[in-house]
């Protein structure tokens, strides 16, 4: 049973699934006043009862996951409807850039993609006061390695400054330099995102994750429809969006900052994030990476309507990702106490359910989020939402699978995800080069979503074989 620390709001409030019908029932018979009364008999009556430790397990997992599902609904329509004002007004060129921009952030964040896991790991498992310390450790120096890694790649970044913004399409530098500045932004936050995970306390993931939707949404309203901004403009709102994330996630962990940390064990830390962040770095790029080559190989005024049916599929991915950050804590602590855990069943069958519903959806109302969100001009993209949305689902179920194989420690699976990642990088290269000359332009970004859709593929059984088809003994570095 865990302890208060670590339980998130829901489960301060809420004591047992039996004490929610108590009250329920106690509300229609009595007064206030008599509730008042009982209470105390009821937590004992509540205690007494309580459900066996599957059951109770199965329903914090969902109590869990559906606030989680709700906050990250909320930050996602939030988020999406910024979608709703750039693409109406400004320039498509420009929405092409600015939809490009989005997913280079992830690839610039992949040196610390794995940060969020491993420090959620650790946290997670953590029960000792010498773990606990050695996390806070972790947290304090890596947060200052962070800054240099950055500086090394906005270097790089300046080198090759006139190759990006050819390649790119980008008009206005400024819109690179800030995407440059989000990823220190993108870096940062899934440490302190990765603490209030481990900690479980889903209250504050959940509202940190809707507090970004807001400030994005807000500020892109403030800066597109005030001030007249395009896509650096839009890109600024971004920034401040994960700004806020850092400072109000930040100020709910405050305390690592201020516990005396023993020295970091820097060979068992990079033991452990190497496979991490080359494992999930590789969901990372299949998720982001053909943006970017079919901005690079497509016409300016053309990549728009692939940006729109994009931004539709990726959110299916967005939408179940809840799922995951409920479930990574809970199989990290069950490896460590050696308790058994059905998170990953769980997480497994709602993501599928959910992203088979959508897709569906997707498949009869393909032109709907293009008509609600950006007009009737980009209701050409229609036929693209549906290849998107299926050939995204095969994604949605490998994140989970890499995320459980991540958090169980099984990383023989990692060289084989990056084959997996590596082989589409050069199929995008090879079909985008061919696909971007057709006269079809439709039949050529078609092209782009199905290779996605075979390497998705390609991915989910990779995942699928090392989850159950290898046995393999699972070892946890806790504490080290």
């Amino acid at each position: 049973m865990e302890t208060a620390k670590y339980t998130n709001h829901a489960d301060k409030t809420f004591f047992s699934p039996i004490l929610l019908s108590c009250v329920s029932r106690l509300k229609c018979l009595f007064s206030i006043e008599l509730i008042g009364q009982s209470f105390v008999e009821t937590l004992m009556l509540a205690e007494k009862t309580m459900p066996a430790a599957a059951e109770k397990h199965h329903i914090t997992f969902f109590r869990q996951s559906g606030w989680m599902m709700f906050a990250a609904t909320t930050s996602g329509v939030l988020m999406y409807a910024v979608h709703f004002v750039v693409s109406r007004e400004i320039p498509k060129g420009e929405y092409g850039v600015f939809t490009t921009l989005l997913q280079v952030v992830p690839l610039l964040g992949i040196p610390a993609v794995g940060l969020q896991p491993i420090i959620a790991q650790q946290q997670a498992a953590a029960i000792t006061d010498e773990q606990k310390r050695i996390v806070a450790g972790e947290f304090c120096a890596v947060w200052r390695v962070i800054f240099f890694i950055w500086l090394g790649i906005a270097l790089v970044a300046g080198i090759f400054w006139q190759q990006a913004l050819a390649g790119l399409k980008i008009e206005n530098s400024a819109a690179l330099a800030l995407a440059v500045l989000i990823g220190l932004a993108a870096m940062w936050m899934p440490l302190v995102m990765g603490i209030l995970q481990g900690r479980q306390d889903f209250f504050w993931l959940g509202w940190t994750n809707i507090l970004n939707g807001v400030g994005r949404f807000g500020l892109v309203c403030l800066v597109v429809l005030i001030f007249h901004g395009w896509a650096a403009g839009a890109m600024s709102a971004v920034f401040f969006g994960m700004l806020a994330v850092i400072v109000i996630g930040g100020w709910q962990i405050r305390d690592l900052w201020r516990i005396k940390t023993p020295p970091i064990q820097w060979k068992n830390w990079l033991r452990r994030i190497v496979p991490l962040t080359f494992g999930l770095g590789a969901a990372t790029f299949m998720l982001s990476a053909d943006m970017i080559f079919t901005q690079n190989f497509f016409p300016r005024e053309q990549t728009g309507f692939y940006a729109a049916a994009g931004t539709i599929g990726r959110a299916l991915v967005f939408f179940t990702q809840p799922l995951t950050l409920v479930m990574f804590p809970k199989l990290a602590r069950s490896v460590a106490t050696g308790e058994k855990s059905h998170a990953l069943e769980l997480a497994l069958g709602a993501t599928l359910l959910a992203g088979g519903a959508a897709a569906v959806a997707c498949t009869l109302f393909p032109w709907l989020p293009l008509l609600i969100v950006n007009g009737k001009s980009f209701l050409v993209a229609a036929p693209l939402v549906t290849w998107f949305a299926w050939c995204m689902l095969p994604l949605t179920l490998s994140m989970v699978l890499v995320n459980s194989l991540m958090a169980r420690s099984r990383f023989a699976a990692v060289p084989w995800l990056v084959l997996v990642a590596i082989g589409y990088g050069v199929a995008l290269a090879i079909v985008g080069w061919h696909a971007g000359n057709l006269a079809d332009t439709q039949a050529g970004l078609r092209m782009m979503i199905q290779t996605l859709g075979v390497f998705n593929l390609l991915l989910l059984g990779v995942c699928a074989w090392f989850t159950w088809g290898v046995k393999e003994k699972t070892k946890m570095a806790v504490g080290r």
